[in-house]
């Protein structure tokens, strides 16, 4: 493993925390995990989604730095590879997509003020799914809350970051998940294990699954 500090990223449904479990299992790594369902903002924002998304957003990032910022300043003598199912710029994608563009700004100045006292991971794997598949992970998982989620939705989450990561040349791994099987079929997880044991350029390198 040449890498200390991974994140996985993808859209809504494309299997972060399944492959951040098994990845942390395989490294007996650190695991940090999103608490989503912590947030009382969610369920409201599903039914209105312009009444709730600023105090949605703003809970994410409190949330997301408190736990960053906590697990990422303790030292853990047995673990020395951490994992993370998501990536603190999240927190900036998810608004400009949900806020109007005067709420997005102040937004940004929080953010933007935040940002520079968290450590960034070394490489990002981002997991890249069609909308139909992600619609059926979303439905096999149930949560109540995401079963409405509309398709354009997705589609603008997918936009966001694919645009996100080229613009700004992160150190990406980009895996097409549109098979992407990371608990049935030991395969896909080993291609990801094999990836890491390599050394990158910063910038995207692209992935497939057998």
């Amino acid at each position: 493993m040449k890498y200390s500090f991974v994140t996985i990223e993808g859209n809504i449904g494309a299997g972060k925390t399944t492959l951040s479990h098994l990845l942390a299992k395989h490294y007996n790594a650190r695991l940090i995990l999103e608490q989503f369902a912590d947030n009382p903002f969610l369920p409201k924002f599903y039914e209105n989604p312009q009444q709730y998304a600023f105090p949605l957003e703003l809970f994410f990032m409190a949330e997301r730095f408190k736990q960053l910022k906590e697990l990422l300043q303790q030292k853990d003598l047995f673990q020395n590879v951490t994992i993370s199912d998501y990536l603190f710029t999240k927190c900036l994608l998810f608004a400009k997509v949900n806020l109007p563009d005067d709420e997005f700004r102040l937004y940004q100045r929080l953010f933007d003020i935040i940002l520079q006292q968290l450590v960034q991971p070394e490489i990002l794997i981002y997991l890249h799914a069609p909308v139909s598949k992600l619609q059926q992970n979303i439905k096999k998982r149930g949560r109540t809350y995401e079963q409405g989620i509309a398709d354009d939705y997705l589609f603008s989450i997918q936009e966001t970051y694919t645009h996100y990561i080229k613009q700004h040349n992160l150190r990406t791994l980009f895996v097409d998940a549109s098979n992407a099987d990371f608990l049935g079929n030991e395969k896909h997880l080993q291609v990801i294990v094999e990836a890491l044991d390599k050394e990158y350029e910063v910038g995207q390198h692209y992935l497939t699954l057998p």
